[in-house]
């Protein structure tokens, strides 16, 4: 008989997402007059832009006409986004990342979950308490639950911020501005890790989806703005909420030439070189329309307009952050992210708040101990609603009798 990769039964019965989404349909289906706000799942809502939008019909007519027709690309990504990211994101910035150095997928969730392909069974894995579920499911998927996985504890404590950890960690993954609890790293605190990683010979998972959101000009919107970082991270990065392309679909990943790891055996091996491998064996590229829409967001009419959704949800962040304070609630987050993370009041468990939210006030939101154990007792609600939603919500909230 066939066998399974059993690590897959260690996982949770249900995505956390999931689950959340069979709560409100059941809710729905006796309550069908409700009027539902959602501040649960960071989708968008805002339209792609004028200048994607553009783009993306220009690309499809070009696919219409034999001569401009293009069938499979460069697994990588074409050299028009690559060379555009690593110009707009890194060279205008002074940092020395190159277009070869880009690799353009479908999503950050996607190179998350899958760097894991191209690294050892063995490593121990270091992961934030609470975190942003699909490193842990991935890693679980991966190597299971056991003692190769450690738990970094995030908590009022630290300012939600993980310790480096005493014992041995060869992976770690790091994700600044955060999710679920919207702080983020300062420049002393990333470069710690930095230091740390290279004197352990450890890798750094950085996920910088959130990068867009940062409002403070001192917080670093990339690993690599600390010295030694290409020699010991990986970032990740998206237009999912930046530019609206949860439903269009694009993100890339950078892997440095420096990153390079020694086998057992004493030889180099670059870590570009076997994802580079892994990508074009699994994967076939990101659609060209698709890479001409991102290519679109480095017009100067894409980078206003971008400004503008960021701007827009991050004025949503502070409505939420505000009333919820002015609600007598304990806050985190909302000033540099598009997370707002909040203690449960009344001293009620992440779930029965949910509830609550979602019968009483008929708000989603998403309760923290789905982002880890950690997160029990807080809860996460997110700013990418509508303007007149977001307000709709923060009235209800404020008005309701906890």
């Amino acid at each position: 008989m066939f066998q399974i990769n059993d690590n897959y039964l260690q996982l949770g019965e249900s995505y956390l997402f999931s689950r959340i989404a069979d709560k409100v349909k059941q809710f729905t289906a006796t309550h069908p007059d409700a009027d539902i706000i959602r501040l649960g799942i960071g989708d968008v809502t805002l339209p792609i832009s004028a200048a994607v939008t553009d783009a993306l019909h220009r690309a499809v007519d070009e696919m219409a006409v034999k001569e401009t027709f293009r069938g499979y690309g460069p697994e990588q990504g074409y050299a028009f986004l690559r060379e555009k990211i690593a110009e707009t994101d890194f060279q205008r910035r002074g940092i020395a990342i190159t277009p070869g150095e880009i690799f353009v997928s479908d999503g950050s969730k996607s190179d998350t979950g899958n760097i894991g392909d191209i690294l050892g069974g063995d490593n121990i894995v270091a992961i934030t308490d609470p975190v942003y579920p699909v490193y842990l499911d991935s890693t679980i998927m991966r190597i299971g639950r056991s003692d190769q996985t450690i738990l970094l504890a995030c908590d009022e404590e630290n300012g939600f911020l993980p310790a480096i950890p005493a014992e041995r960690a060869d992976i770690v993954y790091l994700c600044y501005p955060n999710n679920p609890t919207g702080t983020v790293m300062s420049r002393g605190e990333l470069s710690k890790w930095v230091d740390w990683a290279l004197e352990h010979n450890s890798l750094i998972l950085f996920d910088a989806a959130y990068e867009a959101f940062i409002r403070d000009k001192e917080i670093p919107r990339s690993i690599y703005e600390i010295e030694g970082a290409q020699a010991c991270a990986i970032e990740f990065r998206s237009f999912s909420k930046n530019a609206g392309f949860t439903g269009v679909r694009c993100s890339y990943t950078v892997v440095p030439e420096a990153l390079k790891v020694k086998t057992p055996g004493g030889e180099e091996v670059s870590l570009h070189r076997l994802w580079n491998r892994r990508q074009s064996t699994k994967f076939n590229g990101t659609a060209y329309i698709i890479q001409r829409a991102a290519e679109a967001v480095y017009s100067p009419q894409g980078q206003k307009e971008v400004d503008e959704m960021v701007s827009y949800y991050m004025q949503n962040a502070g409505m939420i952050r505000a009333g919820l304070m002015e609600k007598g609630l304990t806050v985190f987050g909302g000033e540099n992210a598009p997370y707002v993370w909040m203690k449960c009041p009344a001293g009620l468990d992440s779930w029965a708040f949910f509830d609550r939210l979602l019968e009483e006030c008929h708000i989603v939101g998403t309760p923290g101990v789905g982002f880890g154990s950690k997160g029990e007792g807080y809860f996460r609600l997110t700013a990418f609603n509508s303007r007149e939603k977001t307000e709709e919500a923060i009235a209800r909230i404020n008005a309701w009798q906890l």
